[in-house]
C-alpha cells in the first residue's frame, strides 16, 4: 500500500494482524549469516545486551509486516551439518520432517531423541528501525531485518490483544500509534533469555510525515521470503540429508520407490510433535548462525 493508504487505514490494522497470526501459513527466509540487511544484537561477556527497536509496517505489496519460516540444523554421523530451510514453510513435504515422523513413531526412545535433535526451528522476520544500539552505534537510525523466535513474537501478540481491561491494544507496527521495543537480553543457564524485553508506551515514531515516508521507503520487501524459488527441491534436500547421514542418495531413492510400490495405500503416520529442545527458542537464531558457519567449513 502507499504511504497515504498506510496512514489512513491504520485503525483496522490490529484485528487484521491478529487474525493473520492465528492462521499464518509460514513463509520462508532469505537469511544468511553474512546478510548485511539483518540486524543482530550484541551481548557483553556476561551474556547481557540491550537495544531499542521499532517494528515497521509492511512494504507496499506485502500483506503482513512479518514472515515466518522453519529450518533444520543438526550434525550427522558423518560429521557434516545439515543446515537447510524446511519445505513445510511453504506447505510442501520435507524429507527431514518425514524422517522425524518415522523416528518418532518407531516406539524406540533413542529414535525419539534423534527426532528431537533434528526438529524444525521456527523463525520470524520483520523490518525494524534500530533506535538504540550502544554496542554498534552505526546501526542506529537504519532500517534492518530482524530475525527472532516465538518468545518475542508472543510479546508482539500480547500487546495487540491484551488480557486485562486497563490495557488498550497496540499495533507495534504502526508509525503513529505504535511503540518501541526494548530488547533486553540475559544469560540464563547458558542460554539467551528475552523475558525482560518489553514495549514502551505508544508514541508516534515522528511528527514529521516526510521523515516517516523516508523511513517507509527503506522498508524491505518480505515477499522474497515466501518465494518457493528460494528453497531447494525435495530431491536436493533428500540428497543432502543422505550425504549428512552417510547414506547414498541412490539407495535412498530406491528405498522410497520400493515403499511406493509395496504400499499402494500408505499408512497414515502420526507426525512427530514439535518438542522443545534444551535450548531457548530465542537462542535458535544465534545457534543457526553458528551451524551455518560450521557447514561452510565442511
Amino acid at each position: 500500500m502507499s504511504f497515504e493508504n498506510l496512514k489512513r487505514n491504520r485503525a483496522s490494522a490490529i484485528s487484521k494482524l491478529v487474525s493473520a497470526a492465528a492462521g499464518d501459513s509460514g513463509p520462508s527466509d532469505k537469511k544468511s549469516y553474512v546478510d548485511e540487511r539483518i540486524w543482530k544484537p550484541t551481548v557483553d561477556k556476561a551474556g547481557n545486551g540491550y537495544a531499542v527497536l521499532r517494528f515497521l509496517p509492511p512494504a507496499e505489496g506485502n500483506e503482513l509486516p512479518w514472515v515466518r519460516y522453519w529450518d533444520h540444523g543438526f550434525k550427522g554421523p558423518t560429521g557434516q551439518w545439515y543446515i537447510e530451510k524446511s519445505l513445510t514453510s511453504i506447505g510442501q513435504q520435507d524429507p527431514v520432517s518425514e524422517s522425524n515422523s518415522k523416528l518418532w513413531n518407531s516406539g524406540n526412545d533413542r529414535d525419539k531423541d534423534v527426532a528431537r535433535e533434528r526438529k524444525r526451528r521456527l523463525h520470524y522476520v520483520a523490518n525494524v528501525l534500530v533506535e538504540q544500539d550502544a554496542a554498534n552505534p552505526s546501526n542506529e537510525g537504519q532500517v534492518k531485518l530482524f530475525v527472532f523466535g516465538k518468545k518475542i513474537f508472543d510479546k508482539i501478540m500480547d500487546v495487540m490483544q491484551p488480557q486485562f481491561q486497563d490495557e488498550d491494544p497496540i499495533n507495534p507496527f504502526d508509525f503513529w500509534e505504535g511503540a518501541s521495543f526494548k530488547l533486553k537480553i540475559r544469560n540464563v543457564e547458558g542460554y539467551r533469555n528475552y523475558d525482560k524485553s518489553e514495549f514502551s508506551s505508544p508514541k508516534a515514531l515522528s511528527q514529521d510525515d516526510d521523515e516517516l515516508e523516508e523511513i517507509y521507503g527503506k522498508v524491505y520487501d518480505l515477499n522474497e521470503f515466501t518465494d518457493p524459488a528460494s528453497y531447494k527441491t525435495y530431491e536436493e534436500l533428500s540428497s543432502r540429508l543422505a550425504l549428512v547421514l552417510g547414506e547414498s542418495s541412490a539407495s535412498t531413492q530406491a528405498f522410497r520407490a520400493i515403499e511406493e510400490v509395496s504400499e499402494p495405500a500408505p499408512m497414515k503416520v502420526k507426525p512427530a510433535p514439535e518438542i522443545a529442545s534444551a535450548s531457548s527458542d530465542d537462542d535458535e537464531d544465534d545457534t543457526m548462525s553458528y551451524f551455518a558457519k560450521l557447514a561452510q567449513e565442511d
